[in-house]
């Protein structure tokens, strides 16, 4: 994979007070079905706040955009995003592209 320039989702949750434990577990279950039938998805990751426990990064690395884009029009990801919703105050999706590493 030609990391110059590779496209990046990235998401900021806010979980609702009591949610944690099943956002981890729809999050990983979610993250686990995109490896299987995406093959544009790299390894992904959540990250969870350790001052704020409420608070949750994910991120991974994708072959191209096109890959993303699939990915967010797929059925399965809009019944996850709702079912996340349902168990988070805020949710912001992002795309990025890495221009720079400390590997670099």
């Amino acid at each position: 994979m030609n990391t110059s320039n590779q496209p990046y989702t990235h998401g900021l949750w806010i979980v609702k007070a009591g949610n944690e434990k099943a956002f981890i577990e729809e999050w990983s279950r979610f993250a686990k079905w995109t490896a299987k039938n995406h093959s544009g998805a790299g390894n992904a990751h959540l990250l969870q706040d350790s001052d704020n426990p409420q608070q949750f990064v994910s991120f991974g690395p994708w072959d191209n955009t096109e890959s993303i884009k699939n990915w967010r029009e797929d059925l399965e990801f809009k019944k996850f995003v709702s079912k996340a919703k349902e168990l988070c105050d805020s949710f912001q999706p992002r795309s990025l592209r890495r221009v720079a590493s400390s590997a670099d």
